[in-house]
């Protein structure tokens, strides 16, 4: 059976001495589609926290840091960006700090892996963060040309200097926050996206966080979700399991880029 109690570790395979079941090994005639999150999962920070660092002594006032309500982070964000030009920081200091952000161990080594095989893979990034960060640290670390479309919350610099955010859309999913639903964007760019739904071997969907188990929730039983180990997908993930709802897709953990990538390889060589 493919839906187990607990999900299995990408190292499980390659260490234990467990044979890879046959049903996840397939010819590369297909393309496979690998979806990532960004925040926590290509960068092992949170963008939007990181971004901090520029503000007065690299920390906000209470009123701004307690003022998140659950499900409004857009607008948490407006209020943060809203206070940093207030304070002075500048479009280059924000983009000076931005660039610094380490990505996760392994996954420039994983970026590498999938740039050298775009015959076979498509690539996109979902994510809550918004469209000027992931712009300046894709380019700064020249990996921007991997990704085919990249899905978030659109920001520009208004004629006042001030970075502002809006919604990524309109969705009515009531269990994501109100700017996004991921399952949303995932099945509007398999309808209508680079390739068709049926031509997709695999879907391959990378994330952490608990905004990443609606799209997961409704992946099929020839998909695979790689939940980063120790964060909070792979906790959601493990209590529906329990609770005996599991998901459909296969669930293999992981925690670096490189155990991705000696999976995907595998995946490309069967």
């Amino acid at each position: 059976m493919r839906n187990t109690a607990c999900s299995q570790s990408v190292n499980a395979y390659f260490h234990c001495g467990t044979s890879i079941p046959k049903w996840l090994i397939y010819p590369t005639a297909m393309k496979l589609l690998l979806v990532f999150d960004f925040d926590h999962t290509i960068v092992d920070e949170n963008s939007d926290t990181w971004v901090v660092k520029c503000a007065p002594a690299s920390k906000l006032p209470d009123g701004i840091k307690h003022s998140y309500k659950k499900g409004y982070w857009t607008e948490y964000m407006g209020r943060v960006f809203r206070y940093l030009g207030d304070s002075g920081v500048k479009e280059e200091d924000m983009k000076r700090t931005m660039t610094t952000i380490p990505f996760t161990a392994g996954m420039k080594d994983l970026l590498d892996f999938i740039g050298k095989h775009k015959d076979i893979f498509d690539c996109i990034i979902i994510s809550d963060s918004n469209a000027i960060f992931i712009d300046w640290i894709l380019k700064a670390s020249n990996v921007s040309q991997l990704f085919d479309e990249v899905f978030t919350n659109p920001a520009s610099f208004d004629g006042g200097g001030y970075l502002t955010v809006q919604n990524c859309h309109i969705h009515d999913c009531a269990k994501c926050p109100i700017n996004l639903c991921k399952r949303k964007i995932l099945e509007e760019f398999v309808e209508n996206g680079l390739t068709p739904r049926g031509e997709y071997s695999h879907i391959i969907y990378i994330g952490d966080g608990g905004n990443d188990l609606c799209p997961v929730m409704h992946l099929k039983k020839n998909d695979i979700v790689m939940p980063r180990h120790g964060y909070m997908l792979e906790n959601m993930i493990s209590q529906l399991s329990h609770n005996l709802v599991p998901v459909e897709a296969s669930v293999i953990n992981w925690s670096s880029g490189t155990e991705i990538l000696d999976y995907l390889e595998l995946l490309i060589k069967g």
